[in-house]
């Protein structure tokens, strides 16, 4: 219930519509109770001594029901509407809450995620809510309102009947209890299916080409196949729970009818209650039963929306472990001087992949840093960047802590044209200009005249409006690459970063974008990260690691003298 809580306190922007939806089934409800009380009447008046001028009360009687009912259709709509209106706004408020919530979230939380489970929380379990507000909220409050109305009007009309109608009520409840501690598990597994099959589907679906490529059709649908009929049978036992449920409950509840029709009748019989009476009491248990069971099928709406705010508020209170201090200041300006102080980190806590890293980047220095694969190169990208914030030591700029500069003020300052290139279904221009949105055609001509991408695009049927398509499906390795290259150019921050900004070109492009980075070599700081050797020769300072450590540093000359890691590097690139 304490999630239940929490939803409600999330939709107070919506208590004067969910006020208007309270309204209307008040409305409703009252008029609900007018019926059987006109028709009672126009029994009695049938069956006693009826003359002419009884037609009249009878049109009278007519026009009253006629009214009743269409003043119950106003009601009702207005109560649906407004419940409607306020449920699917807070449905929408919440997807785009969580959404935020997600993009404050560093990447360490994204680690052990699959994208396809969180896909399913945040749009499958926040529809849930619409459950909640829309439907078991105000139908919980009408069939209360209801039955008190309902349970008071049998007790005028006769007491002892009344309360034997009660009798299988407090039967009912016990089974209730009983059935939501069963189904609530129940719910709960169905809800985590889905998302499971969600994320089989965007992972397969992200695959695909590798799927095609090795020929694993039939296992990538034998997977999906798996977790299709695992949220089947996970469904097939809300069904089967809920098909046991809600005909015991309606059997018991029929109880009372068979308890009116008997002893009623015998009362009838006796004198002690007229036919129109015994017709009132009839007309109005079924108001009284029918709101029961509305409210039975209330609870199995009320413990989905209890799972899925379950699973949302479980992303809204997850805690980005790299966030701002309360104090951290903006950066304004940067001269690019950066520096790395006895840095340590390490992605779990078996074995660091940086241990006790210091060195230093002069402003407006090209640096480039090289190894094995899987020694850090990418780690201390990425701590530049502050996606990470180190165990031990610390990261500067200009002499500062990373972990005192606003994490915006801070990403102002640097561009990264990163690994694995992610490109957005958009135009060459808008994947160009996403990171400058002001940016101008010229602006984005220039950055991609400098990534020597310019010719391709003009040779496009539509040149820069050029759709890609998904993640730049229809670009080559080296085309994204390039765009990357211009994105980041254009942006024309002080420090600059190239994670294997040339791994997907040829080498004649290699050689272009080599001369770009010159050009750029003086003007901004440049963090080079390299796996071909060539791209780095020229940098200020070359710094090698190898087993979480910094094993040499210098220029492209001195450390071929060495004879060392670097060296060896080198010739097997060569050979």
């Amino acid at each position: 219930m304490r999630c239940i809580v929490r939803l409600l306190y999330e939709a107070k922007k919506y208590y004067w519509q969910l006020a208007g939806a309270v309204i209307g089934i008040v409305g409703y409800t009252a008029i609900n109770l007018i019926g059987p009380s006109l028709i009672s009447r126009l029994i009695d008046l049938l069956t006693g001594d009826f003359s002419k001028a009884d037609i009249a009360t009878v049109r009278h009687l007519a026009f009253l029901l006629a009214g009743t009912y269409l003043i119950r259709a106003v009601f009702r709509l207005a109560s649906d509407y407004w419940a409607h209106y306020a449920a699917w706004n807070i449905v929408a408020e919440m997807r785009v809450k969580v959404y935020n919530h997600l993009q404050t979230l560093s990447l360490r939380f994204y680690s052990d995620k699959q994208t396809g489970q969180i896909m399913s929380q945040v749009l499958n379990d926040t529809a849930q809510f619409e459950l909640l507000i829309a439907h078991a909220i105000p139908n919980i409050l009408s069939s209360v309102l209801i039955v008190l109305g309902v349970a008071i009007l049998l007790l005028l009309i006769n007491p002892w009947l009344a309360l034997l109608t009660f009798a299988p009520v407090p039967l009912m409840v016990v089974f209730s209890l009983y059935y939501t501690k069963r189904i609530y598990p129940a719910y709960s597994d169905h809800q985590a299916r889905l998302g499971d099959m969600n994320a089989v589907l965007q992972d397969n679906l992200s695959g695909l080409k590798e799927i095609q490529l090795f020929g694993r059709q039939a296992c990538a649908s034998r997977l999906f196949s798996n977790q299709t009929y695992q949220w089947r049978d996970a469904v097939m036992r809300v069904v089967w729970l809920g098909g046991l449920y809600h005909p015991t409950v309606e059997s018991i509840l029929s109880i009372g009818t068979v308890i009116v029709v008997g002893f009623g009748g015998i009362m009838a019989l006796d004198g002690l209650l007229s036919i129109g009476d015994i017709v009132r009491f009839l007309l109005y248990l079924s108001l009284f039963y029918a709101p029961i069971a509305t409210l039975v099928a209330s609870v199995d709406n009320l413990l989905q929306a209890a799972v899925g705010a379950k699973r949302v508020f479980s992303l809204l209170d997850a805690v980005p472990d790299i966030q701002d201090k309360q104090d951290a200041i903006n950066l304004a300006t940067t001269s690019g001087h950066l520096a790395f102080h006895n840095v340590t980190f390490c992605y779990d806590q078996r074995s660091p992949v940086l241990d006790n890293v210091t060195f230093d980047i002069p402003a407006g220095s090209m640096v480039a840093l090289v190894g094995p694969t899987g020694v850090g190169k990418t780690t201390l990208a990425a701590l530049l960047t502050r996606f990470y914030d180190p165990e031990a030591g610390k990261v500067t700029i200009d002499g500062t802590d990373l972990r005192h500069i606003s994490l915006a003020s801070l990403r102002d300052q640097i561009s990264v044209v990163p690994q694995d290139v992610f490109l957005f279904n958009d135009s060459i221009a808008g994947n160009i200009a996403y990171g400058k949105q002001a940016a101008t055609r010229a602006d984005i001509i220039r950055a991609a005249k400098q990534a020597y991408i310019h010719d391709f695009i003009i040779s496009l049927p539509k040149g820069y409006d050029t759709l890609i398509g998904e993640r730049g499906v229809l670009l080559s390795g080296g085309q994204k690459q390039r765009l990357a290259i211009a994105r980041a150019l254009l942006r024309d921050t002080p420090i600059l970063i190239l994670d294997e900004a040339t791994a997907s070109v040829d080498l004649e492009a290699e050689t272009k974008i080599q001369q770009a980075i010159q050009q750029l070599a003086g003007n901004r700081t440049l963090v080079v990260i390299a796996h071909r050797l060539s791209t780095v020769r020229r940098a200020d300072k070359i710094i090698v690691l190898e087993n979480a450590r910094i094993v040499e540093q210098g220029r492209h000359d001195e450390l071929l003298a060495a004879n060392g890691l670097y060296a060896r590097l080198c010739a097997s690139q060569i050979a």
